[in-house]
């Protein structure tokens, strides 16, 4: 089985649509099921956070924190 994201922008046409055909999938058929629904556990922001991290550890600009003293070390 492959697991597909999508985003979807409920507020055009092609997204109502795309949106509604991809839930009648789901319910008349087994073999497609809807894995979230735009409930994430995690704000955007906090996303976005994690992407950033991800892209400066890629280039090398990370810092270091005292594991003795880790609330200090971020504030």
């Amino acid at each position: 089985m492959t697991t597909i994201t999508i985003e979807i922008n409920e507020k055009t046409k092609a997204g109502k649509i795309l949106k509604s055909l991809i839930e009648v999938f789901s319910k008349e058929n087994k073999d497609v099921k809807i894995v979230s629904d735009d409930k994430s556990l995690y704000s955007h922001k906090f996303i976005e956070k994690i992407k950033k991290g991800e892209e400066a550890i890629k280039n090398g600009k990370t810092t270091r924190l005292n594991p003795q003293s880790v609330w200090e070390s971020i504030l």
